[in-house]
């Protein structure tokens, strides 16, 4: 193992020495410095910087360390805490869910028993595991990041190689600070030009996972470039990375740069004095050389995208919020050639451009009430239907054609580790200033740490929102999955900033549309599925 593969060098100092103009990719940098040893004809052993431990998926980890005797072999560079099962209500009293508590309970033990440090709930550190890491400067750039979590990805937007393992994989990097990987291959997407006025970067995401859709980054670890990343806020690449997996793809990053810098600066557990100036040198290494090869290469024009929401059961079943549901499956997706944008899958996905047909082929050309198909009257999932639709469409109690726009909703979910930072909260708030929650809407605001909270109320946020009707929830995972007290009714429409709108995602039967935290405000005012950006002043979005 390099020598520079230790507690005091965490994505400091390069373990090797890089040859400028080499063609590296950013991916290569960071992986080939972490290498262990290859296994001839096998895996690579590689050294993880970092471990986060939620309580889901590590008390058989923990289990198998002490069936063998182990110890962990760097506790230093081990963190836990529970976010899947903790109530967003009343956290200071016991949890009411037997198995709720057993996990989070059983988590706080094994983290005493082998010496990590806990981050329970009711701490001021506490949080959903993927928006504290970033913000206390836990997550930094040229680290390997690894949890027992899909949306561990999360970290890349940082500039490190996070992915998410499982449970016996938990054990192994416990017990040695390693892990047996495959290298992934290499994808570069890049989205140019400027984002039109009310589209974010979840926008962008469910526009990528539109058009490569849930499988089309498999095998992939995916570096995103261009404008409009290099323009979002450290706050968007989190989300933009956190999606990744939604595509396929192992994880996904962003090369570090001035945004990533000015955002770790200070944090807790960011280097400081000395050690900032030489981790920083460092870090501006971090990008792929000018003639790095990629084994796949993608450009998409930010003009192509607008606010988007899903119709279907996957996140990658969307549609731009002003477009109609497709009126036939969509074809496999050929490769985009570098430059060509994304119009052709666009096209291919649309049908017509994107236009609505007239109701005799297929569709109404407008919302339906919650009660017209599914639960209230029309096909359940399990039957054919009437009209050809599919099962994801029978399940959404939506039809081919139909134009989503002035749908009603039940329930708006704004959090999870996709959108639960205080860049969502602010842009929540921005739309409902001065306005009022529609009747009939169930809102959860719920921040993704306890951090996102204070300074929501430091900003006077919670006064904005109180006024329109709102009540902010306490952190959590909350409504992203149905593994605490939040869960969305059968039948019931969710419009959720979460990441994944599965069957029962959100409870046995919920059905949930993924969008951003502008669009989830805009229907969470009007009790419709609504454009955000229809609130504007002189052209520009209301800021608070």
């Amino acid at each position: 193992m390099n020598k520079y593969v230790n507690e005091e060098n965490i994505g400091v100092t390069a373990p090797l020495p890089h040859r400028e103009g080499s063609g590296e990719s950013l991916l290569s940098k960071i992986w080939d410095r972490h290498v262990v040893q290859q296994v001839e004809d096998g895996p690579t052993q590689l050294y993880i910087d970092r471990l986060y431990c939620h309580e889901v998926t590590s008390p058989q980890a923990f289990d198998g360390m002490r069936r063998r005797g182990l110890r962990c072999f760097r506790p230093k560079q081990i963190f836990c805490m529970p976010d899947h099962n903790t109530p967003t209500h009343d956290q200071d009293k016991p949890i009411e869910d037997p198995v709720s508590k057993k996990q989070v309970d059983t988590l706080a033990k094994n983290a005493a028993d082998f010496g990590l440090t806990h981050f329970g709930m009711m701490s001021p550190d506490n949080g959903i595991i993927h928006v504290v890491g970033p913000e206390k400067g836990l997550s930094l750039p040229g680290m390997t990041i690894v949890c027992g979590d899909s949306h561990t990805s999360t970290h890349g937007a940082v500039g490190a190689v996070a992915f998410g393992i499982g449970t016996s994989e938990v054990e192994m990097v416990l017990a040695s600070q390693c892990i047996l990987q495959q290298k992934p291959k290499s994808m570069r997407i890049s989205i140019n030009g400027t984002l039109q006025q009310g589209v974010t970067a979840k926008d962008v995401a469910l526009y990528l996972m539109a058009q490569l859709t849930t499988s089309g980054a498999t095998g992939y670890f995916v570096e995103y470039s261009g404008d409009v990343v290099r323009n979002l806020s450290m706050e968007g690449r989190l989300t933009l990375c956190n999606l990744s997996i939604e595509m396929g793809a192992r994880g996904g990053f962003v090369a570090p740069d001035e945004v990533t810098f000015a955002y770790l600066k200070g944090r807790e557990y960011a280097p400081k004095g000395e050690a900032w100036d030489k981790a920083v040198s460092y870090w501006k290494t971090l990008r792929s050389d000018d003639d790095a090869v990629f084994d796949k290469e993608l450009t998409f024009d930010a003009a192509d995208i607008e606010p988007r929401i899903t119709y279907g059961t996957n996140p990658g079943m969307g549609i731009g919020i002003t477009e109609c549901i497709p009126v036939s499956p969509r074809p496999t997706p050929q490769p985009l050639p570098v430059g060509r944008g994304g119009d052709t899958s666009k096209a291919n996905h649309l049908g017509v451009h994107g236009n609505c047909p007239p109701p005799s082929q297929g569709g109404d050309g407008g919302g339906s009430s919650p009660s017209q198909g599914g639960d209230g009257g029309g096909s359940s999932p399990s039957q054919g239907g009437d009209g050809g639709e599919s099962r994801p469409l029978q399940y959404m109690g939506f039809k081919p054609g139909q134009k989503l726009l002035g749908h009603p909703i039940d329930y708006v979910f704004l959090g999870a580790c996709t959108n639960g930072r205080i860049e969502d909260f602010r842009a929540f708030a921005s739309i409902v200033k001065g306005r009022r929650k529609a009747d009939g809407v169930v809102a959860w605001l719920v921040p993704g740490s306890w951090a996102v909270d204070r300074q929501i109320r430091e900003e006077g946020l919670d006064k904005v929102l109180e006024a329109a009707g709102f009540q902010i929830r306490q952190p959590g995972c909350s409504a992203c999955l149905a593994m605490n007290d939040d869960k969305v009714p059968a039948g019931k429409y969710c419009l959720s900033t979460s990441n994944r709108n599965f069957e029962g995602r959100q409870g046995p039967g919920a059905r949930t549309i993924l969008c951003s935290p502008l669009t989830a405000a805009a229907a969470a005012v009007t009790g419709v599925i609504t454009d955000p950006r229809s609130f504007s002043v002189n052209g520009q979005r209301s800021k608070v």
